[in-house]
């Protein structure tokens, strides 16, 4: 099941993102130590401002992710599900509740970066339709060894 984190629950979304970032740490920019010292307030504003999805499966959240907005374009954000929850189709219902949002927000594009190396998060990508642009970068300290490149997924003929 897929719900939208409320803005009430910080520490649900606190949680989940960071046993993400244990789990999966070469999947992210940032580190789990610098997101574990976050204060309260961020979580707050994180919940309120981030709308967030949330893969849940026998009562256990197993999968996020979060979109962020800039203009026309919603930037897919924090993708993640638990190794015992893959293959099964959540990632598939998380990204369709990004585009969903970002089309009903009238948002003209869908962007995310994701690590060059990341074959199954290319391909859960490519399955909706996400293309590189061309774009490419390396990843941020301590993953600055790796590299990332953007993916969009155009909605509308603008």
């Amino acid at each position: 099941m897929i719900v939208r984190l409320r803005p009430d629950e910080p520490d649900r979304l606190r949680a989940i993102r960071l046993r993400a970032l244990a789990e999966a740490p070469a999947a992210f920019g940032s580190t789990l130590e610098e997101t574990r010292q976050r204060p309260p307030s961020s979580w707050r504003q994180q919940a309120r401002d981030l709308p967030t999805w949330l893969a849940v499966v026998g009562g256990e959240d197993v999968g996020m992710v979060r979109v962020s907005r800039a203009g026309a374009i919603a930037w897919l954000i924090s993708m993640w599900v638990a190794p015992g929850g893959r293959g099964k189709g959540l990632g598939d219902a998380l990204v369709a509740a990004v585009v969903d949002w970002a089309k009903a927000a009238g948002c003209e594009e869908v962007r995310l970066e994701v690590s060059d190396d990341n074959a199954a998060a290319i391909r859960l990508y490519a399955r909706h339709g996400f293309v590189p642009t061309g774009l490419r970068k390396m990843m941020p300290p301590p993953q600055a060894h790796r590299g990332e490149h953007e993916q969009a997924l155009r909605l509308s003929s603008g």
